[in-house]
Formats: structure tokens, sequence, C-alpha cells
């Protein structure tokens, strides 16, 4: 069983915490662990190969790190764009038979995954897993179907029809419902939420794909005909892919397989293991840790920042750095980030993309970074800026090396604040080590590299006319950013 985790998107219903380039999967949301690397590890003491991730260019290298971070191996393809849930299954059902020619001609099953959801008792969802996969092995299509514990308006439904050994025939894949039907649903007990797992067999899965939906197959076909690995990821032909048509696994395929409930060829086993798919601030609320008054505190990625709460009542505070303290209130989010602060009624955190849809069209940048910005070779912090100028706390992995640059309209001084760093300014190349310092005029073409074991820690200081990110013509790039 090869596991496919679906690990794109970019969803703005956690901002400020999520953002477009730092979106929820990669969050820890007061884990140990990201989300992204919660899903993998849930699949320890499952039957499974190493996964096949599907992700897009932007968030190609977060993934790679968290995956290494946790000494774990995967294929990752890469969408050029999105195209929905359908086809990127398909794309991963043609990796894997590919992968499979010496598997003794037995095709593969895939176990589709989001990278964002939340599942607390995995004994449970293992079970489930195991559950369906004589079903899925003999040839019918499954998918996990969350038992409701109230009449939710969020989620589609799955209604359940005969059960044989614990599964349940489904007769109907049903939109996402308004109070009073919800309720109906609730009350009727043989409807569950579309959690959007499923499993299936891939050959079976692009039979059936072929057969419903001509175009996404032969467009899935064509991307995948021409692919190039490029370090860790696999490329796929975009010309061919943006041809592909848009749609979700549940229209293309789950839809027409269950439109005679008599002949269904889609089984669903029941989940109860404590699953969210975290959609909102007051979702994460539901299911977070929480005092005797109702209260839960996150401290989200590397923040220690502290909490002071009094006469405070079924809130949730996620802190980074600073101090946050509340006194009289009741029923608030509260979202700290470096640069960007969320203060929101429990029952108004909905329309938090109304917020992000502003900033967009005034201009502002904090829909999409936070201030704290991660690129393949480490990471940046900038911690000041002003007229002319800007400052940045750098950090470069040991090993790690940025792109051979030059910048038209800003000069750079680095100050060496631990560490030791390999600097090409012009054609010289020398290194700066602890309390040292070096500066790259405008126009230089300069490079940094960290030789040592131990991450290299700088500050740089920018100064000049025009201090933009795309202020950088690359030359040579490890990264394929050239």
């Amino acid at each position: 069983m090869i596991p496919v985790i679906m690990a794109g998107g970019s969803g703005t219903r956690l901002w400020p915490l999520s953002r477009t380039a730092f979106p929820k999967q990669f969050l820890s949301l007061g884990y140990d662990e990201t989300m992204l690397q919660q899903t993998v590890s849930r699949l320890e003491g499952l039957n499974t190969t190493d996964p096949i991730i599907i992700t897009n260019e932007n968030h190609r290298f977060l993934v790679a790190e968290q995956l290494r971070q946790m000494g774990q191996n995967a294929s990752i393809l890469l969408e050029p764009v999105g195209r929905n849930t359908a086809p990127a299954i398909a794309l991963a059902a043609f990796q894997a038979l590919g992968d499979s020619k010496t598997n003794q001609g037995e095709a593969p099953i895939l176990l589709i995954l989001a990278a964002d959801h939340v599942i607390k008792d995995t004994a449970a969802f293992q079970a489930a897993v195991n559950k369906l996969e004589p079903a899925v092995r003999d040839g019918k299509f499954g998918t996990l179907g969350i038992v409701p514990t109230e009449p939710a308006t969020g989620y589609g439904y799955i209604k359940a029809g005969a059960e044989t050994s614990g599964l349940f025939t489904v007769e109907q894949f049903v939109e996402k419902p308004d109070a009073e039907t919800a309720q109906s649903y609730l009350d009727a007990q043989c409807y569950y939420w579309n959690s959007g797992m499923f499993m299936i067999r891939a050959d079976r899965y692009l039979e059936e794909l072929k057969r419903h939906q001509p175009a996404m197959y032969a467009a899935c076909e064509a991307a995948m005909a021409s692919t190039e690995q490029d370090y860790d990821f696999v490329r796929i032909d975009k010309e061919a892919f943006i041809a592909c048509p848009d749609d979700s696994i549940d229209y293309a395929l789950m839809e027409p397989l269950t439109a005679d409930p008599a002949n269904s060829q889609v089984v669903v086993a029941p989940l109860d293991a404590g699953w969210s798919d975290v959609g909102s601030w007051s979702a994460l609320w539901d299911i977070a840790d929480k005092c005797e008054d109702g209260n839960s505190v996150l401290h989200a990625g590397k923040g220690e920042g502290e909490t002071i709460l009094k006469d405070t009542r079924n809130s949730l505070i996620s802190t980074s750095d600073r101090l946050v303290s509340t006194l009289g209130v009741d029923d608030l989010v509260i979202v700290d980030t470096k640069d960007a602060l969320l203060v929101a009624h429990r029952d108004k955190v909905q329309d938090v993309k109304k917020i992000v849809a502003q900033i967009k069209e005034q201009g502002g940048g904090q829909h999409e970074f936070h201030r704290e910005v991660y690129r393949p070779w480490g990471r940046y912090d900038s911690i000041d800026n002003g007229e002319r100028y800007q400052v940045k706390r750098i950090t470069v992995k040991p090993g790690a090396k940025l792109s051979v640059q030059m910048h038209h309209h800003r000069a750079e001084h680095w100050i060496v604040v631990s560490g030791t760093a390999s600097v090409t300014n012009g054609d010289k190349t020398f290194l700066v080590t602890e309390n040292e310092s070096t500066y790259i005029p405008i126009g230089q073409v300069h490079c940094l590299e960290n030789p040592g074991k131990v991450d290299l820690e700088m500050i740089e200081v920018q100064s000049g006319s025009y201090l933009g990110e795309d202020d950088i013509v690359r030359f040579k790039d490890v990264y394929g950013r050239a």
C-alpha cells in the first residue's frame, strides 16, 4: 500500500498563522510535529511503502525539509498548476504503477490522505484502513467516513447502505447541507462526514477515470509521460497538465460510481477517531486541550511567548514571542505573530478570509509571507526596516549555499554572529567568522555558503533605493532557481 499525501493548497482560514507561502499543513499547531509530519507518523505500523507527496513549486522545499527532519524518504510530485484532487490522484496512480513494474504484476493500493487533518486516535484510524484493504484489493473503491458528532453544515456527507464485514456500501455522496438537513442526517444514523480520505487500487482508479473522465485521463497520462527528476522532486509536463480539467474526486468519480446505489462500487469504513480538518480557529479550539475555564493556549512555531489569563473563558490564544494577556473576556480567538495580530469572536472566525481578501486588495504582504521566511538554504527574519534600509537575521543550514547573485539597487553589509561563512565577493572567496563582517557593493556578483557543521547566524543590513526581494539576478543556484 502506497500512501499518497496531498500537501498542496494555501488555505487562509487559519490566518495569520497560516500564510500562502507557509500554509497550515506545515504548522505544528501546538504539537511536536507539523501536520504533514503527523500524517506521515500516523502510518507507522501499517503495511505501507514510502509515501508519494503531491505539492507545488512554492512549497517543495518545505515538504523536503520536513521529511528530512523525520528521516523519511518519499517521491515528491510537483503540480505545475492546481487542478483539484481527481487529477492529482491520477498523477500518483501513474507514478505508482510506473514504480511497481517489478511488483510481480500486482497493482499497488493507494491510501489517499490530506496533509492537514488531525486524527487523535491513530489505532482507530489504522484499524479502519486495514478493514478497507481487502475490499479495495478486490477492486472496490474505499473511503473513510467520519462518525458525525453534530449536525455540521461545513462537511459533505456519505449515505451508507448495506453492511458487509463492518463495511457499508456507499449509496450517495451528498453536498454540504443546510442546518435542518444536517440534523435529519444525524437522526437517520446512516450518514457519515466525507473525510476526503480514500483507498483505491491504482489500476482501477485509472480504468474508471478513463471511462468517466477521458479528457482528464488523457491529460494526466501525457503529463506523466515525460517527467523529470530534479533532486528530490519529480516534475511533470506543465503544458500537458495545464490542459487537464479541474475537478475533485467526489464529482469526477465517486458520484458516477454511486449513481446506481444497487450497484455501487464504493464502500465506506466508519471512523470515530477524533478527526478534524481544522478548517477554522473555532475547529482548532474544539479539539484542543483546555483548562478548567475552557481556554486553550497554543505556542505556535518556535516561539516561547507567555500568557497571563485573568477572568477569561472559552478562548483560544496563540502566541509566538510576546507576552499576551487577557482580562475579562469570553469566547475569543487571539492569534499573535511577529507581524500580525488577530482578535476575533469564536463565532466569527469563518470570516477571517474577508480580512485576507482586504489585505490582498490593499497590496499588503501579510497574507502571503510571515516576517520570518523559509528558504531551501535556511530562513531569514526581517527584524527592522525603514526608508532606504532593511535589517535581516539570516540562518544558513550546515552545508547549504545561497545562489550566485547580484543586486541592481542595494548594497549589503554582513555581520557573522555565530558559525563560519564562506563568502564569494566578486573574484575573491574567503571565510568570515564570528564577530567579523564584510561588505557587498551594489552590482557585485556574490555568494554565501555555510561550510561548517552548525547553523550560520548572521545579520544583514541592506541599504539602497529599492530593497524588494525581486531585485535578485541569479546566475547559478543549486536549488534550480537560476
